[in-house]
C-alpha cells in the first residue's frame, strides 16, 4: 500500500508508546468495591433481620393463640366441675329419695305384718298369741296329750294347729362399706368412695 506523508508533519508511532493509567480512577474503583462491599453487607443483615423478624412474630402469635386456648381449657374446666357438681347432686337427691321411699316401705311392711299377727283370728276367733303365749299353749297341749289319747276328750271339739311361729322381720341391708356416707349441715348428703 502506498503512502503518502507530508514531509512536514511528524509522524506518529503508536505501538511504541507506554500505557499509563489515571491514579484516580484507580482509587475510584477501590472505593466503588469497598462501597458495593458494605452494601451488600447491610442489605444481607437487613435481610437476616426481616426474616427473624418475621419468626419471631410468628412465634409471638403462636404464644398468643396457647395462652388464649388455655384460658378457654380453664374456663372449660370450670364448666365440667359444675356439671359434674350437678350431677353428683342430682344423684344424691335421687339416693336420698330412694333411700327415703325404701325406709317407708320397709316401715309399711313393718306396720302390715304387726297387723296381721294382731289381727289375723285363730280358729276359735280369738286374736294370734303371742310368742310367748304360744310356747305356754304348746307345753300345756303336750301335758293334755295323754288325756286325749285315752279317748277323754270331747267329740263336738276340732283341735286347731298349732300357731305359726313368727318371723322376725329382717333389717333393712347395711349401707355398703365401699362407701362412707357424708351429711353437710345444710342437709346435702354426699357418698364418698372409700378406697
Amino acid at each position: 500500500m502506498t503512502m503518502i506523508s507530508e514531509p512536514d508533519m511528524p509522524a506518529i508511532d503508536i505501538g511504541n508508546q507506554e500505557q499509563r493509567e489515571p491514579v484516580a480512577t484507580e482509587k475510584f474503583s477501590k472505593a466503588k468495591t469497598i462501597a458495593v462491599i458494605v452494601a451488600g453487607g447491610a442489605l444481607l443483615i437487613t435481610g437476616i433481620n426481616m426474616a427473624a423478624a418475621v419468626y419471631l412474630y410468628r412465634g409471638m402469635s403462636d404464644l398468643r393463640f396457647v395462652e388464649a386456648r388455655l384460658e378457654q381449657l380453664g374456663a372449660f374446666e370450670q364448666r365440667i366441675a359444675a356439671r359434674l357438681d350437678t350431677v353428683n347432686n342430682g344423684f344424691q337427691s335421687r339416693f336420698e329419695k330412694l333411700d327415703s321411699q325404701l325406709q317407708g316401705s320397709f316401715n309399711e311392711i313393718d306396720a302390715g305384718i304387726a297387723r296381721l299377727g294382731q289381727s289375723m283370728p285363730v280358729a276359735g276367733g280369738e286374736a294370734m298369741p303371742s310368742a310367748e303365749e304360744a310356747s305356754e299353749i304348746a307345753t300345756s297341749t303336750l301335758a293334755q296329750a295323754p288325756e286325749a289319747l285315752d279317748g277323754e276328750s270331747e267329740p263336738g271339739v276340732i283341735e286347731a294347729p298349732a300357731p305359726r311361729r313368727r318371723i322376725a322381720s329382717a333389717s333393712p341391708p347395711a349401707p355398703s362399706s365401699n362407701y362412707q356416707r357424708i351429711q353437710q349441715p345444710d342437709g346435702k348428703v354426699y357418698y364418698r368412695r372409700i378406697n
